[in-house]
């Protein structure tokens, strides 16, 4: 026996598990499908009705709610975009939703007006940093960066903003993959594609050709766009819109505070919006500056983690669905 006293449990207050509030229930676990022919003719959002209502499950489900409901309600879908979302192919599937009219704009940064535009032109893009950064020829290319610095420098003498520049300029050029150029795209379907730029990150600035005055200019004009989309997603009595930022985890985040808090201070009342993250790990900025803060007194943020090639396909597939 031992020479310590013990805590005496007995008259503990107890209860039935029936009449405790769980945070899991069996209506939430996954569904098998029962119809052996479905296997064949299995839709996404029959998947996703396999998936259990429990964390990011019911997550995924209620954003796709909130995206379809803003659809049917005519309010706006935004997205924000990084270069690798380019680069994994997902330019089709943007493209057709914008097509149907899902997304009514697309904010990226620098990478995703050279990945798109090298896709568009040469059917392929991103070159092996490593090597070429040992002999100096990292971002050398000069079909790339000397022609959109051109169509830059011209677009701003026409007060045109960075990506409908790039995005008109494929439109109006004899181009090999026009059906997967999401600028040009963007530009024939009247979206604003803006791109947000942050000089010295973009393999187009290390050229004799980057003129500073005209990227600085259409870049800014891009913002006044994009913050021009932004001040559409308050909710006027139907729901608000909804805001995903795909992959990109330093610029887009800032430039959609930056735009959220003009909008703000103009007097425009933005709340009850949706925003949502996904990203293949998490990040400070895109956290607090897209799912947290904008939504602290409204509204609702999610944050998912996965593969673009894997995520991105998910969910628009399943938007797509959800709206037809």
């Amino acid at each position: 026996m031992s020479k310590y006293k013990e805590f005496d449990f007995s008259g503990l207050n107890k209860y039935k598990v029936i009449d405790r509030q769980s945070s899991v229930s069996v209506d939430d676990f996954a569904k098998v499908m029962k119809d052996k022919e479905s296997k064949n003719k299995a839709t996404i959002n029959a998947f996703l009705d396999c998936v259990p209502d429990i964390l990011k499950g019911k997550d995924f489900k209620e954003l796709l709610d909130t995206a379809a409901i803003a659809y049917q309600n005519k309010k706006p879908i935004i997205i924000g975009i990084g270069g690798h979302v380019i680069k994994t192919g997902m330019s089709p599937l943007f493209i057709e939703m914008m097509q149907m009219g899902a997304i009514q704009g697309i904010c990226g940064n620098g990478s995703v007006s050279i990945h798109d535009f090298e896709i568009s032109c040469f059917g392929k893009t991103s070159e092996n940093v490593s090597d070429a950064l040992e002999d100096g020829t990292f971002g050398m290319a000069s079909d790339t960066c000397d022609t959109i610095n051109g169509i830059i420098e011209k677009a701003s003498l026409q007060g045109l903003g960075y990506g409908e520049a790039v995005g008109k300029y494929l439109s109006e050029t004899d181009i090999p993959f026009p059906e997967l150029s999401l600028l040009r795209n963007a530009y024939q379907c009247n979206v604003p594609a803006t791109i947000h730029i942050a000089l010295g990150t973009d393999i187009v600035h290390q050229h004799e050709t980057a003129s500073g005055k005209a990227i600085g200019d259409c870049s800014l004009r891009d913002f006044k766009i994009f913050t021009e989309l932004v001040s559409t997603l308050g909710d006027t009595g139907d729901g608000g819109g909804v805001f995903i930022s795909f992959g990109s985890a330093v610029i887009v985040p800032e430039v959609f505070l930056k735009a959220l808090t003009v909008c703000r201070n103009k007097g425009f009342k933005l709340q009850n919006f949706t925003t949502a993250v996904f990203d293949m790990n998490h990040h400070y900025r895109p956290l607090l500056n897209i799912t947290k803060r904008p939504t602290q007194n409204s509204g609702k943020g999610y944050y998912f983690i996965g593969h673009h090639e894997i995520m991105i396909p998910l969910f628009l597939l399943a938007l797509r669905e959800r709206i037809l």
